[in-house]
């Protein structure tokens, strides 16, 4: 019985993850107006997939560090009431914050429920190890992340300046429908009457446009494909670093190895990312700031060299922490930060330990 609730909190874990975390890596793709929300949920899935399934010659280190040796005591990790807690309470978690928009790590949610679940037993956490080899890189790599990506775009936007590439904002012209009021007439009726009409575009009916050519290719068609590949980078290093994190949880599954364990974490990932992006992709494509495509490739270039380096040294940072951390630092620097989007995001990593560990204090207790 143990075994099965296992493998259904692993699965679970690993569903939510997708719905949570999916979408972060394509969200410049869509907030920039460079494609639609079904192309980028398309691409996101392709990509995330590749790097599951990498991850199992790649990121051994991380599978066996988030099975929580070193962090608890062995006697404990190898009790299945542990690995089951963790599971659940990480998956409510994130699947909680999912429900409410809001982009959280599951890195912090397993670390919070190892925490919790260790709590609830008889052993303790080794401190020294949680804030040195799990802690310091949470929490350094969003500003890390900051201040790595408004360099890189002023960088870029200079480059760009200077070799001539202008940027051009699009008007959106069409026929609008008017209420008028006749003049002269005995009765004060409305009337439809239809106009051209032309307003400066947003980012839901427009974007902005590059115009120019670099070393004589097109601008615009270059910075796109450039912007698809970062996108493409953020979601495969995404799933490099996290597929083994949840797939660990796995492993005292009987029947599952350690390949058996990522492929079918990497599934359950794909699949919660295809039906519960919707609202976490509206929160980071548009809730943070408004980002052209220039913008968006550079903090996706940041968040994909940031991930996959610390994926190949087994530094267990947050692919959540990291883009948001990439989107703040555009938004900082272009003045069209919203602050109180990410005030509420803040306060959703905050929460995120504490309300993991509870959850999974509750878990453990249960089943001890």
């Amino acid at each position: 019985m143990i075994v099965l609730l296992a493998l259904v909190a692993g699965v679970l874990l690993a569903y939510a993850n997708g719905a949570n975390d999916n979408f972060k890596g394509v969200a410049t793709l869509y907030g920039s107006g460079t494609t639609t929300y079904r192309r980028a949920l398309v691409w996101a899935t392709a990509s995330t997939a590749a790097g599951s399934l990498t991850a199992v010659w790649l990121a051994r280190e991380l599978l066996a560090r988030f099975s929580g040796k070193g962090i608890v005591p062995n006697a404990l990790v190898a009790q299945n009431e542990f690995g089951v807690a963790v599971a659940l309470a990480a998956g409510a978690t994130v699947m909680l914050a999912s429900r409410f928009g809001f982009p959280i790590s599951t890195t912090h949610a397993l670390v919070g429920s190892m925490v919790g679940a260790a709590g609830a037993s008889t052993y303790s956490v080794d401190w020294h190890v949680l804030s040195a080899k799990l802690m310091a890189p949470l929490l350094l790599s969003p500003l890390i992340a900051i201040a790595v990506t408004a360099v890189l775009y002023l960088t870029l936007r200079r480059t760009r300046i200077a070799m001539g590439i202008t940027k051009e904002t699009c008007l959106c012209s069409g026929r609008e429908v008017v209420e008028v009021v006749p003049i002269g007439a005995c009765t004060m009726a409305l009337a439809r009457a239809e106009e051209l009409s032309i307003t400066l575009g947003t980012n839901v009916s427009c974007r902005d446009h590059y115009a120019g050519n670099f070393v004589g290719v097109d601008a615009r068609g270059s910075l796109d494909a450039m912007h698809f590949l970062s996108a493409g980078m953020v979601s495969f290093a995404r799933g490099l670093n996290d597929t083994p994190k949840i797939a660990a949880l796995l492993l005292i599954v009987p029947a599952l190895d350690s390949l058996a364990a990522t492929v079918l974490c990497g599934l359950a990932i794909a699949v919660g990312g295809w039906f519960g992006a919707k609202k976490i992709a509206e929160k980071l494509s548009h809730g943070i700031t408004e980002m052209n495509a220039g913008q968006g490739f550079s903090a996706n270039l940041v968040t994909s060299v940031l991930v996959v380096f610390a994926s190949r040294w087994g530094l267990p940072v947050s692919t959540t922490h990291v883009s948001c951390g990439a989107i703040f630092g555009i938004g900082t620097m272009t003045g069209q930060t919203h602050w109180k989007s990410i005030g509420h995001i803040l306060l959703a990593w905050i929460t995120t330990l504490p309300v993991a560990a509870a959850f999974a204090w509750i878990v453990f207790q249960w089943l001890a």
